[in-house]
This record gives C-alpha cells, structure tokens and sequence, in this order.
C-alpha cells in the first residue's frame, strides 16, 4: 500500500488532483486508515495510469470515467491504441523540430497558419457527438472515430499539404469536408451507379491480385508492377487525387489502422492488410521518380 503522498510522489501529480479523482469517483483509494488516510494499491495505480495515459491523449475526465468501467474493456487493445496515438504525436513532434532547425537556419517555410486544420478538426468533434449512429455505422465505434481525429492532428501538416494539393486551400478543403458531414447519411445511402460498380469492381480485383500470395516478397517486380497499375487507377478515377509521397502516406495509414486492418483481413486473407502496407511502403521509397 502507499500513502497519498508517495503516489503524488511517484507519479508527478498533486495530492489534492488525486484527492479530486476521489470526489468524482474515477479514483478511489483502495483503503482508508482509521486516521481516514487515503491509502492506493498496485491495482489502483495500474488504473491510475490508463486514466494519465487517457488524458494524455486528450480524453476528458468524464469520458475516461465512462470507459474505465465497461466490463468489455479490453485494456491490451486499449494500450495498444495508446501506444500507435503517442507514436503519431511523436513524429509530428519530430517534423516540428526540424521545421524549427530549418526556421533557425533562416530557411523560407510555410507559417502554421498555412497548415491549420482546426476548423475542419472542430466539425469532425462536431459529428462525432451529434451524429453518434452514423458514426458506430461506418466507422464501427466512437473509439475508432476518435483515432481517425487524432491521426488528423498528430499529422496536421502532412494533411493540409495533401488538401491544398487536391483543394487548392485549406479553406475550400475544409468547405468541402463540412459539407459531406453535413450530408453525411444522404451521401452514403445515395445508390451506386454502374459506373461506381464496376470501379469497385476493378478495384477488388486488383487488391485480390495484390494479396494473393502473400508470401510473395513485396519488392518483387510483379508485386511492385500491380501496386503501380492500383495506384494509377485511383488517379485516374479521382481527378483529386495526386500520386506523390503524402497521399501514399496516408494510404499506408489507412490500411495501418485497426478498423481498416480487420475489414481487409476478412475480404482478402489474414495478413493482407500488412502486407499491403508492406508493398507500398517499398513503392513509396523505391519508386521516387514516378510519385514525385
């Protein structure tokens, strides 16, 4: 057991915030002496930790208290998610400091103002609360949802690149963006035409090809051949989409995230998800010249 002090002690924060968590009932102590001492045990301080890892990512108070409880919390998932989150705030931490080194050098960069995505981060909260079904539907639950946020800021700068390469500003992008939130439901109940069928169609048929033999090395000619024939025909069935590192990049997210990883498992085979990050990853790296 351990006194109130020595965990504030232990972990940096104040005696009166634990003795607040207590008020709230997010942390209770686990014992109280006859003295009426607050006294924590190694299982309290193991949920004293998800509820720091929480905030650390941003959660509010409220919202960790409602998650911690759910007897279907899964803590091993709920790590693991921490862990991609904090890598993410890492590298944008990391792309900061060398803009910061190029800034000292007296280089010419972008401001930030450039690279402000709040407004459009602001409507993705916005949606996330009110439109809490269409959210589970499509995205599969408010966990992933909020990932998907939290990507968007940890990768802001790499984001509002890619939107004003497709967009021209970040204020038509973030426009255009409200707008399909705010039509979200309309959008995606809208039937499919032909035309939208067989483009689906085309594109299983080369994500199959793509996965089909998974122990296949993915810097093989055959396998690069079909990355660079997938990947052309997304260019060339989005007039906004530009074929260089950024949209690649995000891609690779895209099939790197738990959501996404578990639907292209079930279509194309276990692994297939990884496998297709794998392949264009080495696409991204090899083949400069054609994304450049």
């Amino acid at each position: 057991m351990r006194t109130i002090s020595q965990v504030a002690e232990l972990t940096g924060i104040s005696t009166r915030t634990l003795q607040y968590y207590d008020e709230i009932g997010l942390l209770k102590p686990s014992e109280l002496t006859e003295s009426g001492y607050r006294l924590y045990d190694n299982e309290a301080l193991q949920k004293l930790q998800q509820i720091l890892f929480f905030k650390e990512l941003g959660f509010k108070l409220k919202e960790i208290k409602e998650i911690l409880p759910k007897p279907d919390f899964d803590k091993i998932k709920a790590f693991k998610r921490q862990k991609e989150l904090l890598l993410l705030k890492r590298n944008r931490t990391d792309r900061l400091m060398q803009l910061f080194s190029r800034l000292e050098k007296g280089e010419h960069c972008m401001s930030f103002k450039e690279f402000d995505l709040s407004d459009y981060i602001t409507a993705l909260e916005d949606f996330k609360n009110n439109s809490t079904d269409d959210v589970i539907k499509h995205w599969g639950s408010i966990e992933n949802f909020e990932t998907f946020i939290q990507k968007i800021k940890y990768d802001e700068a790499e984001v509002a690149k890619l939107a004003i390469q497709q967009f021209g500003s970040i204020e038509k992008y973030t426009e255009a963006m409200k707008h399909n939130l705010e039509h979200f439901s309309e959008l995606m109940e809208t039937q499919l035409t032909e035309e939208v069928k067989e483009i689906g169609k085309q594109s299983d048929i080369l994500y199959g090809r793509l996965t089909a033999d998974l122990s296949e090395d993915v810097s093989s000619p055959k396998i690069q051949c079909i990355v660079d024939e997938l990947l052309q025909f997304i260019q060339k069935n989005s007039t906004s989409v530009s074929l260089d590192k950024p949209y690649i990049n995000i891609l690779i997210d895209t099939y790197s995230s738990d959501y996404i990883k578990s639907m292209t498992d079930s279509k194309y085979g276990k692994g297939a998800s990884d496998y297709i990050v794998k392949a264009f990853r080495y696409y991204s790296e090899n083949s400069v010249s054609k994304i450049n």
